[in-house]
């Protein structure tokens, strides 16, 4: 990987991040756009690591939500455990949410069937266009969601199990999460947001499994450049994140998911057609 390819996929990791469109799908998309080969470990964990410079924008976005600690008086009687986790009941919200990807994760990955599904293109122009058609009737399915429901243990471990599908390259973390939040009686923006809040442990996990993986193997790719790719696209990937998070919001909150949808099926369909005809997606052979 070069410089410029470095930024291109940044960037379009940047965008998709928070979108239903899956991001590693796209990136994976990318990839085959520009000849990157497929396969090498430190393209795999390269997927991964920017995805963490991406969520870091949710950090930076809500610190003042993501920093918070409940202050109220713990109810009467509490023990020690109880009072920590009354103090600090939104990071536990979190672990419990991160619980089972960390699980499904942990066995995709020692089973060998993240690294095959990274490497496929098929899967993921098969999950876009699926993804896509769902996406068209999801809010009238789940546009339930009420001010009054919050994010409680139950909605967070439900909405836990649903982001493990996107272990599956072309679901989309954030669609995922986001559907799983409104099957739970959340507000769009409210599903939205813990979606947000929950990739961050997610993507911290993938990251350090990935630092720790590509340590055991040679460290023939521990070059300068390398990690000057590493930290280039986890830089780029922060900055248009935090600027496509906002937008994302906003938009999904006023107009649901059928753009996305469309946009989904359209692309999942060209690549498919491509593939059929016998086309490379390389720009470049």
């Amino acid at each position: 990987m070069d410089w410029i390819e470095t930024i291109i996929i940044a960037v379009v990791e940047g965008l998709t991040e928070f979108l239903p469109v899956s991001s590693t799908g796209h990136m994976i998309i990318t990839q085959n756009l520009l000849g990157i080969p497929q396969g090498d470990p430190f393209v795999h964990a390269f997927t991964f690591i920017i995805q963490f410079g991406a969520i870091l924008s949710v950090v930076c976005l809500y610190w003042k939500r993501f920093f918070q600690f409940d202050n109220t008086p713990a109810p009467a009687g509490s023990g020690l455990l109880m009072r920590l986790k009354h103090r600090f009941y939104f990071y536990w919200l979190l672990v419990v949410g991160v619980l089972p990807a960390v699980v499904i994760g942990l066995l995709a990955k020692k089973s060998g069937l993240l690294d095959w599904l990274l490497d496929s293109v098929e899967v993921v122009a098969i999950m876009l266009v699926a993804g896509g058609v769902f996406m068209l009737f999801c809010d009238k399915l789940f546009n339930k969601g009420s001010e009054t429901n919050k994010v409680n243990e139950r909605r967070a471990f439900n909405i836990g199990l649903y982001q493990c599908i996107s272990v599956i390259p072309g679901v989309s973390r954030s669609m995922a999460t986001i559907v799983g939040g409104m099957t739970q009686g959340l507000t769009r923006k409210r599903a939205a947001e813990f979606s947000f809040f929950l990739a961050v442990p997610t993507m911290a996990g993938a990251t350090l499994l990935d630092l720790l993986d590509l340590m055991k193997e040679e460290t023939a790719w521990a070059t300068s450049h390398n990690i000057a790719m590493l930290v280039l696209g986890c830089v780029v990937a922060f900055v248009v994140a935090l600027l496509a998070m906002k937008w994302f919001v906003g938009f999904l909150t006023k107009y649901g998911f059928k753009a996305f949808g469309y946009y989904r099926i359209i692309v999942g369909t060209i690549i498919i057609v491509l593939l059929l005809t016998g086309h490379s997606l390389a720009m470049v052979d």
